[in-house]
């Protein structure tokens, strides 16, 4: 009953936070156990441009520290802040939601090559933290019953935070310049006079995520499990945007092994996160 209750509840969680925060929880016992070790995740740009590396792209935003104070602080920020992102602002827009994961981590790690970290995820944590607290500048928060203030102060409480344990504030520096980028190209350029939108999410990434859910709703009903009624509706307007990206886009190669893909991919995205919203 317990488990059922625990399985229920993660599955409520939205699939991009829930896939970001459990592997983040998953790489850090994978070191806790010495399966793996942070020398073979963390950012290297000669181990990867030379040696071709690449997954330190991907495991230098995963891996928080031991176990400890710093890994807790961390994973509740950023489960919290994810998730309210996901559920609030980008509630509906999946798609928009990885671009601005793609984003912030491109440029956290083009910026990387000249601020020498070794890992980002904390920075990231922050980018997420300042985008939520710019969206909400009218809530009031309240830190460790010590401080009110209102949300767009966060990210600057939280600098000053990392100030008092004795932690360097470049990772926090970071992680709020890269968040205001992002903020200011998508919600506050577009709406001056003679503004555009320049971050528009690529039509192939709208594409891929909406077809993933129709394979997902597909495999849940072969399976002879119930999908929710999130899925099945995102699934019916998956079907038009699909149609519709099928036209713009052209008989290209990839729509032709289309198949062969979405059902490998929906079979990793499957294991990992169970999508059921």
């Amino acid at each position: 009953m317990a488990y059922q209750s625990l399985r229920l509840e993660y599955l409520q969680i939205p699939p991009v936070s829930r896939a970001y925060t459990t592997a983040c929880v998953l790489t850090t016992a994978a070191v806790q156990l010495e399966l793996i070790t942070p020398f073979q995740l963390y950012f290297n740009p000669e181990l990867i441009f030379k040696h071709f590396q690449i997954w330190r792209l991907i495991t230098n935003f995963l891996f928080f520290g031991p176990v400890g104070f710093n890994f807790l602080f961390n994973m509740i920020f950023l489960y919290r802040y994810c998730r309210m992102l996901e559920e609030g602002s980008f509630r509906g827009r999946t798609a928009d939601f990885v671009f601005m994961f793609l984003f912030g981590g491109f440029l956290m790690t083009l910026f990387g090559l000249f601020v020498s970290l070794v890992f980002l995820g904390q920075a990231f944590t922050i980018m997420l933290v300042y985008v939520w607290s710019r969206r909400n500048p009218y809530v009031r928060m309240n830190f460790f019953g010590l401080l009110n203030f209102q949300a767009p102060f966060l990210p600057w409480v939280l600098m000053g935070f990392s100030l008092l344990l004795g932690n360097s504030i470049i990772v926090d520096l970071l992680g709020i310049a890269v968040g205001h980028i992002y903020f200011f190209l998508e919600d506050v350029f577009p709406n001056q006079p003679g503004g555009i939108r320049i971050l528009k999410t690529p039509s192939i990434l709208l594409f891929l995520i909406h077809q993933m859910r129709i394979q997902i709703t597909i495999h849940y009903l072969k399976s002879g499990q119930e999908a929710s009624p999130g899925v099945r509706a995102s699934a019916l307007a998956a079907k038009a945007a699909g149609a519709n990206h099928e036209t713009q886009l052209g008989r290209t190669w990839w729509h032709t092994h289309w198949d062969s893909f979405s059902l490998c991919v929906m079979k990793v995205w499957t294991l990992l996160t169970a999508w059921q919203v």
